[in-house]
């Protein structure tokens, strides 16, 4: 891992852009750590598909979750940010517009797009756990925020992972769906009741579908950015019972 920029904000966050190097293509990520001296529980904090980790609700996010005093850390996995884009992808991206513009079902043609980038995802982001943890002032237990897909096979695969919050939006492809099951730790799941093009109920089904004895639903009214900025509050305050 190398660090190539710091910044002390105004919170007194320290952000810190890093690359992992590897081979052809590196891996682009963001680190956040708290004021003070204190070793910091980690929150892993994936954005959605095809967005970058630069993207303001997520930095907002992130900025604020430090703040509370964990390290909150993201990168941009395959296919988003600043990762190249291959043709394959692009070629299922206009498709997926196509689809769109006309009306026609779209499942199969996200279940084609997700479903690789979640395959690829994983493995980096356990790479990346890796280099964190080995940081000084970043310990365990880790929690995961944000990209559902994602954390679900993540939290299947990787014991590291104590506690995780999703967003009910976004396309889960059918393999972390019949995974989430195996999903048994602690969980939060966030769901926006008028979510423009996320079927509430498949939602309420995924909900239903996980594997943990502990876990909380929060529905808010509204589409799919208007989640309230208290869910932030709340979202560190369930971190803090399983975290710290």
């Amino acid at each position: 891992m190398e660090f190539t920029s710091e910044l002390r904000l105004d919170d007194n966050v320290l952000e810190r852009e890093f690359t992992l190097a590897r081979p052809g293509d590196p891996i682009p990520g963001t680190l956040w750590t708290p004021p003070g001296t204190a070793p910091a529980p980690l929150i892993l904090m994936a954005h959605n598909n095809g967005l970058s980790r630069r993207q303001p609700r997520l930095v907002a996010r992130a900025r604020k979750t430090a703040a509370f005093g964990y390290a909150v850390a993201t990168i941009d996995t395959a296919e988003c940010g600043d990762r190249p884009r291959t043709a394959a992808a692009e070629q299922v991206l206009a498709e997926l517009r196509r689809a769109m513009q006309a009306g026609e079902p779209v499942d199969e043609i996200f279940e084609s797009l997700v479903g690789p980038l979640v395959a690829q995802a994983v493995p980096e982001w356990r790479t990346t756990l890796d280099a964190l943890l080995a940081l000084p002032g970043i310990v365990g237990p880790v929690g995961f925020s944000g990209w559902t897909a994602v954390g679900i096979r993540l939290a299947v695969v990787e014991p590291r992972i104590a506690a995780v919050g999703f967003f009910a939006g976004g396309y889960v492809p059918r393999a972390q769906r019949d995974e989430a099951r195996q999903v048994t730790v602690p969980l939060r799941l966030l769901l926006q009741w008028d979510d423009e093009g996320n079927p509430r109920q498949a939602g309420l089904d995924l909900f239903d579908a996980f594997g943990s004895k502990e876990k909380t639903l929060h529905a808010n009214m509204g589409g799919h950015v208007g989640t309230p900025a208290f869910e932030i509050d709340e979202g560190d305050r369930f971190f803090a019972r399983h975290l710290k």
